[in-house]
């Protein structure tokens, strides 16, 4: 398909031809159970329109779980350029936080 990777729930992670694997993960258990991932997206880090009133981690409890991770660990969910300065130092991702809103 011209894909430059994949990346979906740590069991679905399967060894590919040079594509870059990234696992999703919501606790240091799930990262652990990651062996074939490149990296994991670790979510959700603050509250998100998806899943509105969800459980989050927090930065602290982000970067407690991502400094005991052996792979890179990317923070997701709830992401903005203003919640990522609170994880100043770690990698990040957003798929709403950097929509801009009409109106």
């Amino acid at each position: 398909m011209g894909a430059d990777g994949c990346y979906g729930p740590t069991r679905l992670i399967r060894p590919g031809p040079a594509l870059l694997r990234l696992a999703t993960a919501h606790s240091l258990r799930e990262i652990r159970l990651a062996t074939r991932a490149d990296a994991v997206l670790l979510s959700p880090v603050f509250p998100t329109r998806s899943h509105p009133g969800g459980k989050v981690l927090g930065p602290v409890r982000f970067r407690e779980i991502a400094r005991q991770a052996r792979l890179p660990v990317i923070a997701l969910g709830g992401m903005t350029p203003h919640s990522a300065r609170r994880l100043a130092g770690f990698a990040w991702a957003a798929i709403d936080g950097l929509v801009r809103k009409a109106g």
